[in-house]
């Protein structure tokens, strides 16, 4: 059949196509962005820098090693994109971005219909298909801005209708081009191995049941072109396994195995954190209440279809047709659910990395809708099913049109939807901070003119915002000209709620974003200064330091430019130890077996010079508080360390000396450069009782206390270089200890250190 009389022949895919394509390019610019894109750049441009010839250096840019082997086929083409639209149009870049994503997730619609379309011949029911597998909310809304789970979703599709269209063909060429779109998945994310499970295993089913040498052999040849496609294409796309092709895949498996359970998921109302396994209710629960309840249903139909034909006809499972992709449809969702249990896999954020289970599930309720509708059910059932269907179309696109551009926080009637609030109490919500997006946009509404000074966590969100905006928006400050600076971390309760209204205002109070603004820094400042300098200090030290209501505020006269470097220390005892949180920022640390949150900060983002004087702010958490211990480490502290280790011994003598003081390791240079003190220390600890290490580190032997030179030094006047790290509590048999760059280990020490 030609190109012309095919595109004539469905012409209704085109326009439905066309029509969800327009909807995304009026909407393209709604969306906040995610968290997450600045490191999926990072993957894509440290795959470009290798193939450049960067070799092993290129990935020395990723946050962990394991990011080499995620995503690189499709991060890549955006960090390309990116690269020809330049640093001076980051509107352009992000909107370029999301395009291709949007785009990706559209050809997995195409690829939902053109495989419905096979399975059974009706363009009507494939254009269901492809409007049900486009309209579901959250999955919709990430589109947008998610290019690590949305991608993998619409190339799962396309595996899938490739992987039909094999076994239906069975031809070579049809299993070869199978093995290139299942090489690809796997390279956007391991799991997609389980479609090369998926195929093998069928094949050898077909090889065992060949009635003669003739059919064995085609399904032997036309398995191996299969598998080597898939190699070939996976090794192809995947850079960072190009210098030792077995070892580094081994290095794969076992760095993607071995990533650090880090998350704590909000689940029911109860902090479930990831070391702990999850519930076997996680995942169905989560995509029960963020799927449209009649996709569920009719899914539910179809599996009850599928059982009860496979029970029926038990053989027709193990011959080459329909059943059997039936059979895979319906193992696909329970099989990974069970594996997710059994291995304790780290699944967080809802269920985003398994949307690619919503291919299948689409597809059964599809077969669902047909099984219901069929001649045999009766006029009724099929009047009924036809109405349901119709139904859920219309509601899905009110509801999204309803909550847009927040349709990634969207909940089902089948979640307890009682308040909002009562929602988000039960369920994260938007932790990807996309939201951001909205309530920037109600802060610039509500002050048209002046600066605008804003909490970075919504920082990212001001490269869509248009040059005069982006121009007059303050994301961090000049310690000398006064402006104060922001930090992420603890805005939500540092700085007061700004002025908003509409759908941005909803998302901020409701979704979790946690944009905040202050237009006026000096007076804000200021105006807590004031009421410190009203009460008696807690402290007096370099800073004194004042509790203001749920604020501690600290507070240095007569202030100099050398003091924005000033480091402050904040540990928090509460009065019942289980109300420490499980997590800071995005890894786990010690607060639940030392007794104490960490709230360390420093100056330049936490503060600003009011009226010459230097003040700082730091929010206390709500929790009942026993103690607070806080303090400074400044360069004359620096110096005073440097000073009383004179006469010591040290433990090492590297590019910088180490010294022991007490519970601490204190590290010194003599002149050093910027190079010195901008490169990242390693600190491992051996405890000389494994048992002692915290549970998330038995696995590696030791505790890993990396730190940075800005969180834990300071630069003395004379430019020694001095931090201190530092030790646990457990004794300890040897430390292992450096510093590091991109390029590697700069320089490394091991010692023993008995108590």
């Amino acid at each position: 059949m030609s190109v012309a009389r095919r595109l004539r022949r469905h012409w209704a895919l085109l326009a439905v196509f066309a029509v969800f394509l327009l909807a995304g390019a009026l909407t393209l610019d709604d969306y906040g962005i995610s968290a997450d894109e600045s490191g999926q750049r990072v993957i894509g441009n440290a795959a470009l820098d290798s193939l450049a010839g960067g070799g092993e250096r290129a990935f020395g840019q990723l946050r962990h090693d394991s990011n080499r082997y995620y995503g690189a086929v499709f991060e890549a083409p955006l960090a390309l994109i990116g690269r020809a639209l330049g640093p001076d149009d980051p509107r352009g870049v992000h909107l370029a971005r999301r395009l291709l994503t949007h785009l990706c997730f559209l050809a997995g619609g195409v690829a939902c219909y053109l495989l419905v379309y096979r399975l059974f011949g009706s363009r009507a029911l494939a254009l269901a298909a492809m409007a049900l597998f486009l309209l579901h909310p959250r999955i919709y809304a990430h589109s947008f801005f998610n290019s690590k789970d949305v991608p993998f979703l619409a190339a799962f599709m396309v595996a899938l209708y490739l992987a039909h269209r094999a076994f239906r063909r069975d031809t070579f060429a049809a299993f070869l081009l199978c093995g290139v779109g299942v090489g690809l998945l796997v390279n956007l994310r391991i799991m997609g191995i389980i479609l090369v499970a998926a195929v093998l295993v069928p094949r050898a089913l077909d090889l065992l049941a060949a009635a003669g040498a003739k059919e064995r052999k085609r399904a032997l040849l036309t398995g191996c072109a299969f598998m080597l496609a898939a190699t070939l294409t996976f090794y192809a796309t995947l850079p960072a396994l190009w210098a030792d092709p077995v070892g580094q895949f081994a290095e794969m498996l076992r760095a993607l195995g071995s990533q650090p359970p880090h998350t704590v998921n909000l689940f029911r109302g109860e902090r479930l954190y990831s070391p702990d396994g999850l519930p076997f209710a996680y995942v169905p629960v989560w995509a029960g209440i963020t799927t449209p309840p009649a996709t569920l249903l009719f899914a539910l139909a179809g599996a009850a279809a599928l059982a009860w034909h496979g029970l029926r006809r038990p053989g027709a499972i193990l011959r080459n047709g329909p059943s059997r992709f039936g059979a895979l449809l319906l193992a696909l969702p329970v099989a990974t659910v069970v594996a997710v249990v059994l291995l304790d896999a780290n699944v967080y954020n809802g269920w985003r990395q398994l949307y690619f289970l919503y291919a299948p599930l689409c597809l059964l309720a599809v077969i669902g809708f047909r099984w219901l509708v069929s001649a045999r059910r009766g006029r009724w059932p099929r009047a009924g099913a036809c109405a349901l269907a119709g139904t859920a179309m219309v509601v899905a696109v009110v509801s999204m049109a309803r909550i847009h551009p927040h349709q990634d926080s969207y909940f089902s009637l089948l979640a307890d939807r009682a308040t909002p609030e009562g929602l988000a109490s039960r369920y994260g919500m938007d932790y990807w901070e996309t939201a951001s997006r909205s309530v920037l946009g109600d802060i610039l509404a509500a002050h048209p003119s002046g600066p605008i000074h804003i909490a970075t966590d919504a920082g990212r969100n001001i490269d869509l915002q248009a040059r005069n905006d982006r121009e007059r928006i303050v994301r961090t400050g000049d310690f000398r000209s006064g402006e104060a600076n922001f930090h992420d971390l603890f805005s939500p309760a540092l700085f007061p709620a700004c002025a908003g209204s509409g759908d941005g205002a909803y998302a901020a109070r409701v979704y979790g974003a946690t944009i905040e603004c202050v237009v006026d820094p000096a007076a804000w400042f200021g105006e807590l200064r004031r009421k410190a300098l009203a009460t008696d200090p807690l402290e007096r030290s370099f800073f004194d330091a004042y509790r203001v209501g749920s604020r501690m505020v600290y507070v240095r006269d007569g202030c100099a430019p050398s003091d924005a470097g000033t480091r402050f220390f904040l540990h928090v005892h509460p009065v019942d130890a289980a109300n420490l949180p499980h997590r800071l920022g995005e890894f786990p640390d010690h607060r639940g077996e030392y007794g104490f949150e960490k709230r360390d900060f420093d100056f330049e983002r936490y503060g600003a010079r009011i009226d010459g004087d230097c003040v700082a702010v730091a929010p206390l958490p709500g929790y009942a508080i026993a103690r607070v211990e806080t303090g400074q480490f400044t360069a004359e502290h620096a110096e005073a360390v440097a000073r009383a280790m004179a006469n010591a011994e040290p433990l090492a003598k590297s590019r910088f000396e180490v010294y022991r003081e007490e519970r601490s390791l204190v590290y010194v240079r003599d002149q050093c450069s910027g190079d010195d003190s901008g490169a990242r220390f390693f600190l491992h600890v051996y405890a000389a009782d494994a048992g002692d290490l915290p549970d998330h580190r038995r696995r590696y032997g030791f505790d890993n206390l990396d730190f940075r030179f800005g969180q834990q030094g300071a630069r003395t006047g004379d430019d020694r270089c001095v931090a201190v790290a530092p030790l646990p509590g457990y004794p300890i048999a040897r430390v292992e200890t450096g510093q590091f760059d991109a390029a590697g280990r700069r320089w490394a020490a091991e010692f023993a250190l008995p108590e």
